[in-house]
């Protein structure tokens, strides 16, 4: 079975959405980041890097949002959560690339600062910039947006990945009608069922 380590309202929520559409057979493991739980012994030898996603599969552990959305999408080809063609599946993996290492770090910018640096003004300088940061990189996702989905008309794990980030803009100050497109597929998204069962199993540990 595979084992889901996750946390509320993080990136790993994609992961969690991922998996219930695809219909497979796994568990979740709520990591309780006000516990710091990343950091204790026992998750910290599923994942040292103190992260969440980690999936644990019957060959290892998978880390990193766009590697464990492809390879559920593989686990489960009868569920169409990625392209088959060769291009259009770089072309989606592409799509994840950028949310994890442009929009995700402009995010972390916020309330992450520590990790680039120990100066307060520097770390209050990148906060300023958050919000600016997020509305430039919204600005290429609106305008790649074409269809109900990412790739189009074809549902994909990337949308999964996309609503995460598209839900962090209202705290990074930033309004998400600004951009129609995005906004639509954020309300698109929130009414699928696999998205309302994680998200109430979210609520049920937030507390």
């Amino acid at each position: 079975m595979l084992t889901l380590h996750t946390t509320p309202g993080s990136c790993s929520r994609a992961s969690h959405i991922a998996l219930e559409e695809a219909g497979l057979d796994y568990q979740a493991r709520f990591v309780d980041f006000a516990k710091a739980d990343q950091r204790q012994p026992d998750f910290l030898a599923i994942n040292p890097k103190e992260r969440v996603p980690a999936l644990v599969t019957d060959r290892g552990v998978l880390t990193e949002g766009p590697a464990i959305l492809a390879y559920v999408a593989g686990l489960a080809p009868q569920a169409r959560l990625a392209p088959t063609d060769p291009f259009d599946f770089a072309r989606m993996q592409a799509f994840n690339l950028y949310l994890a290492s442009t929009i995700h770090v402009a995010h972390a910018h916020g309330r992450r600062a520590a990790r680039w640096s120990d100066d307060p003004a520097a770390q209050a300088s990148m906060a300023a910039k958050v919000s600016e940061n997020m509305r430039t990189g919204f600005d290429l996702i609106e305008a790649d947006l074409t269809g109900d989905w990412v790739m189009g008309d074809a549902y994909s794990v990337a949308d999964p990945y996309l609503f995460v980030f598209s839900g962090w803009l209202a705290g990074d100050g930033v309004d998400i009608t600004q951009f129609p497109r995005v906004a639509d597929h954020f309300e698109r998204m929130s009414r699928r069922p696999a998205v309302q069962r994680v998200l109430a199993w979210e609520a049920a540990r937030a507390g």
